[in-house]
């Protein structure tokens, strides 16, 4: 009787599983060449997503649909721009605060000045004594040839005025981006489900595709609408903790460090990041106690801890029935894609992506990868 146990033997077209690498990577690539264009109507579709409930209310008023989405829009981006006004004053304050911050940096530096200049010295001492030892080690270097003049290049002075060209262009082109966006989500918002019919259409006569087509878009709407749902969510109780967080530590400006940590919060891992050490900061400058500072900013990094580690990635995954490893390997993925804008937009792209693998035959271990 032999002890040998027969291995099934799995066919493997190799033809196939090349061509798929090579498309998948030619598709990254796309991705990343065409970023300029891609993310911009990523974005568009994303608000249009948002928007569209509203829209649909207003339209059964017999409203006709390119009005209300007009409607919508001005409301939106008047919303924005009366709360950004709204806010000018406490930016303004936090501005006003920077000399007596500086100030302030300054003299704390002049008390422990003996202990850092002493380290400093010592430094300075290893260093030159490093210095020494290395050319000891090392031959001198061979004269130049006679008739050879030595020629040092200077590093090009610093330009203000360079400087602030490159900020004013970039902020004339992040603002002819919006507007891009916005009259693309105007367009998407009045047409209404054209587009959802014309796919339905081009998928062909077939009443089993039809049917698959409309249930991965059922899927889609569901998931996007969730998300969506989520990130206002958590964004309003980051948003509202830290202010009256910072309003019961007596923080000035608690208004507007609640609405940055708030909007901040949509970008994961960095934008806690950046509202600590932002809120650190304005609480040096207000207390003028490095004390203080660490207070304010490990009680926004608690806030923004809890939401993120706790209520986001168990929301998210319920609204998405994506599992936490999948979301996060998602994360990576988007963010080196397309950086910080990745990141933001990985966690829909991922809900798309599943809806698509659901309901294809040939896709469907993809979506048991990325399911609960």
């Amino acid at each position: 009787m032999s002890d040998e146990t027969t291995v099934p033997s799995v066919p493997v077209d190799i033809r196939n599983a090349a061509l798929t690498v090579l498309a998948v990577l030619a598709i990254i690539l796309m991705l990343q060449y065409a970023q300029a264009v891609v993310i911009p109507v990523v974005i568009g579709l994303l608000v249009s997503y948002a928007l569209d409930p509203i829209v649909a209310w207003i339209a059964k008023a017999h409203v006709p649909r390119p009005i209300g989405a007009a409607l919508v829009l001005m409301a939106l981006v008047g919303g924005g721009a009366y709360l950004v006004y709204g806010l000018r004053g406490e930016v303004d304050a936090v501005i006003a605060q920077l000399p007596d911050a500086a100030h302030r940096l300054r003299t704390l530096m002049e008390t422990r000045q003996p202990r850092t200049a002493t380290a400093i010295q010592q430094v300075q001492k290893a260093a030159t004594e490093l210095e020494k030892a290395a050319t000891t080690a090392t031959a001198a270097p061979p004269p130049p040839p006679t008739g050879v003049q030595k020629v040092q290049l200077e590093p090009p002075a610093f330009n203000v005025s360079d400087y602030l060209m490159w900020g004013s262009m970039s902020i004339a082109a992040g603002v002819g981006q919006f507007v891009l966006i916005m009259f693309l989500v105007y367009f998407v918002l009045a047409s209404g489900d054209l587009y959802r019919r014309k796919l339905v259409k081009i998928v062909g006569p077939s009443l089993t595709k039809k049917k698959v087509t409309l249930q991965i878009l059922s899927d889609i709407d569901r998931q996007i609408e969730m998300f969506l749902i989520v990130q206002v969510f958590t964004s309003t109780v980051v948003a509202v903790a830290t202010w009256l967080a910072f309003r019961w530590l007596g923080l000035q400006q608690a208004g507007l460090w609640g609405v940055l940590a708030g909007l901040f919060n949509s970008i994961p891992y960095f934008g806690p990041v950046l509202v600590t050490a932002a809120t650190a900061s304005v609480g040096f400058m207000q207390f003028g106690s490095i004390r203080m500072a660490v207070i304010v900013g490990a009680t926004s990094l608690v806030i923004t801890s809890l939401e993120g580690f706790l209520l986001t990635p168990w929301l998210t995954s319920r609204a998405a029935r994506m599992n936490a490893v999948a979301v996060f390997v998602g994360l990576l993925f988007w963010g080196w894609i397309w950086n910080v804008w990745g990141m933001l937009l990985a966690v829909p792209m991922l809900m798309v992506i599943k809806a698509i693998c659901d309901h294809v035959e040939d896709f469907k271990g993809v979506g048991e990868l990325l399911g609960e």
